[in-house]
């Protein structure tokens, strides 16, 4: 079992940055893969990147090359790193872990413990 806590959320203009932490509780952290996952208003829950416990990563094109997904094993913590953010970009966002095969994919469904979530806004 692990426990998932996000914070780093906020309101930020267009073109800001901001950087979300997942914080994770028990000894899960170097057994399972983490990822982040945004849901919008009146939108299915996406993923957004993920990290292996090896620091391998996968991310949604619609981010790459704007988010940064990192992790701190002495911390237990992983970070996203959002930069160029856009009013597309509110939602949302949990961390959530997997141990499955596929967690390249960042399927919601693969992934099993999820934290309460963060909100980002995004203004224009």
């Amino acid at each position: 079992q692990v426990q998932l806590v996000e914070s780093g959320g906020g309101s930020v203009q267009a073109g800001g940055s901001l950087r979300l932490s997942c914080a994770t509780s028990g000894n899960a952290f170097n057994r399972y893969h983490i990822g982040w996952f945004r849901q919008a208003p009146g939108k299915e829950r996406e993923g957004v990147a993920v990290i292996t416990n090896d620091g391998r990563t996968s991310y949604a094109d619609s981010v790459k090359g704007r988010f940064t997904i990192s992790k701190d094993n002495a911390k237990a913590t992983v970070y996203l790193q959002m930069d160029s953010l856009q009013p597309v970009d509110t939602g949302m966002y949990y961390c959530a872990t997997t141990q499955s095969l596929l967690w390249i994919l960042r399927r919601k469904s693969d992934f099993v413990y999820w934290g309460q979530g963060t909100q980002v806004t995004v203004s224009s």
